[in-house]
């Protein structure tokens, strides 16, 4: 096919001579570094002040116990399916109790997560949510594996994370 038979593309808008050479974005760009390098700037010294995250932070994840000491998870699986790395492990066992299932085993490989709240997101009885701790270190990997006994918090501990994920879901 020879060139002369290929229609010339037609472009919907036409630059101008100014946008031709950029001129007006390289001075917009100008103002807003100009403008944010005069801003304020603060700096918080970590150990000796904290940082304290508002309800929507994700913080590392837990579980939500009631207030009569059980747990609000019914051992679905979601969360465990939805993990991205694969962090979670949940094995369910059979109660007489009028939830039917709970987790006999729950762990989060927190060397593992990433800290994505897909598990709280996906969760049906808001039973795990990202919680405000964020300072976590591990000095050996099996003290990075967090069990249910690291990981249930009661329920009166987390009004705020509760409220938010009842309001904005």
């Amino acid at each position: 096919m020879s060139e002369k038979n290929i229609p010339a593309k037609k472009r919907i808008k036409d630059l101008n001579s100014l946008e031709k050479v950029y001129f007006p974005e390289i001075l917009k760009a100008l103002k807003l570094t100009l403008k944010t390098m005069f801003r304020p700037k603060f700096t918080m010294q970590y150990p000796e002040e904290k940082f304290i995250p508002t309800g929507s932070y994700r913080g590392r994840p837990i579980l939500v116990m009631e207030n009569n000491g059980e747990e609000r998870c019914v051992a679905c699986g979601l969360c465990a399916r939805v993990c991205p790395p694969l962090a979670i492990e949940v094995q369910a066992a059979e109660t007489e109790k009028e939830k039917e299932r709970y987790p006999v085993r729950f762990e989060i490989n927190m060397l593992r997560c990433i800290f994505c709240g897909f598990c709280e997101e996906v969760c049906p009885e808001e039973a795990i949510v990202m919680s405000k701790d964020y300072e976590l270190a591990f000095t050996k990997r099996e003290d990075a594996i967090y069990g249910k006994d690291k990981l249930l918090v009661p329920v009166n501990q987390l009004p705020d994370k509760i409220g938010f994920l009842r309001n904005y879901r």
